[in-house]
């Protein structure tokens, strides 16, 4: 197979970008099960029935997500989107792959003290633990993948020890450039993932390829300064969301941290909120990244509610539309490069040290409060992990539990 069938988008169809937006709305609504689940989806729909890539090009466009930060699936979904109907296609795989999510996230955000005054807070504490759980299940899967032998494994130990003693972005951040600078250094002699194809010249796509990751760096130094300079809530909130959805390497649940320390941590919302929403996020289908959208209309300044909602699911995918068609054309050029595997794994490696101190603070520091809750925490996890109950039943099931026993 040509190395333009896997790194090209066709040329756009008449009408391809609405049935590119129905295929993903459908996603959307049924999608269940996290990232990983979603990536199996888009296989089976994508590559087996619809037959719109070739397996080479689905597992190539994979890769390439894992590498960009951002949420993986739904970046798959984007791509996807592009190879079929150029730019229309990416925003409408994005639009139709997202809606459902973000919708009842923001209506949640509503919601929420609706059902505080109906329940007690008994459903939020089953929500704050069934959260509880489902870090704890991402850390042990990715740590299996991720912190593999002693450089790794010391790397996300000593990034976990640093971040439970020096919380907060600037050392997330800090943390996070570490971690590619050692993994340039001692892990260079990392294998590809998969078996390389040369790449035929293509200027123009090149130059929109340079185009797009020069604004998305643009708008994540510009941000923070128009914010402060114009005094807007609205671009304050842009700017974290933006800034956390350019960081976020190895998946959704690494946005709980950089979050947490944004938003929590400005005072813009309380952590047991916060981790209710994070719990109940993992009850809807579609991308773990619509959590966004509870944050941003459920946080205390003035870009609240349903608009400040909006601003956070845009804000917090943009990065993603930016360098999906910014890379793609670098591709494999880029993955050729030891250093770059390198730096990689050793931003995953660190990741792996940012979801461990996110389970101490603030997931375990909030869903534990007394010696019972160990034992609901050990359930909970042993449903998601042992039993493979999907994690949208055991959060509900925990949230309806606690709630009715407390009422």
């Amino acid at each position: 197979m040509a190395a333009r069938d896997l790194i090209d988008e066709t040329q756009p169809q008449p009408a391809a970008a609405l049935e590119v937006f129905l295929a993903f709305l459908r996603q959307g609504l049924t999608a269940f099960g996290g990232p990983v689940a979603h990536i199996g989806y888009f296989r089976r729909e994508f590559v087996e029935q619809r037959g719109w890539l070739s397996e080479a090009a689905f597992a190539d466009l994979l890769a390439l997500c894992h590498f960009l930060p951002g949420p993986a699936s739904s970046q798959l979904g984007m791509a996807i989107g592009l190879r079929r109907a150029g730019l229309p296609g990416m925003l409408a795989a994005w639009l139709g792959f997202t809606l459902p999510a973000g919708a009842a996230m923001i209506l949640f955000a509503w919601l929420a003290p609706t059902l505080g005054h109906a329940w007690g807070q008994g459903w939020l504490h089953g929500l704050k633990i069934a959260a509880a759980a489902v870090v704890l299940q991402a850390l042990v899967a990715m740590a299996r993948t991720l912190a593999v032998g002693p450089v790794r494994a010391g790397m996300a130990l000593g990034a976990a020890a640093g971040l439970v003693m020096s919380g907060g972005p600037v050392a997330q951040i800090c943390a996070l450039a570490a971690g590619a600078a050692f993994g340039a250094a001692f892990l260079r002699d990392l294998p590809p993932a998969e078996p390389l194809e040369a790449r035929p010249s293509d200027a123009r796509g090149l130059r929109r390829g340079a185009a797009a990751i020069a604004l998305f760096a643009f708008l994540l130094a510009a941000l923070p300064f128009l914010a402060q300079v114009l005094q807007s809530p609205t671009l304050g909130l842009a700017s974290v969301f933006y800034r956390t959805g350019a960081l976020v390497f190895g998946g959704g649940h690494v946005v709980l941290p950089l979050l947490e320390s944004e938003i929590v941590g400005r005072g813009w919302l309380d952590a047991d909120t916060f981790l209710a929403g994070y719990g109940a996020a993992q009850a809807v289908p579609g991308p773990l990244f619509s959590f966004a959208g509870f944050v941003g209309a459920a946080q205390h300044v003035a870009a609240g509610g349903w608009v400040g909602g909006l601003v956070a699911l845009v804000a917090i995918f943009l990065p993603s539309l930016l360098l999906v068609p910014g890379v793609l054309p670098f591709w494999q050029d880029l993955r050729r490069l030891p250093g770059a595997r390198g730096a990689l794994a050793g931003v995953n490696a660190v990741v792996v040290g940012l979801l461990a101190a996110a389970l101490w603070d603030p997931a375990l520091t909030h869903a534990i409060v007394r010696w019972s809750d160990w034992a609901l925490l050990a359930a909970a996890f042993v449903f998601l992990a042992v039993a493979r109950v999907p994690p949208w039943v055991v959060v509900l099931g925990f949230a309806a539990a606690t709630g009715l026993w407390t009422a």
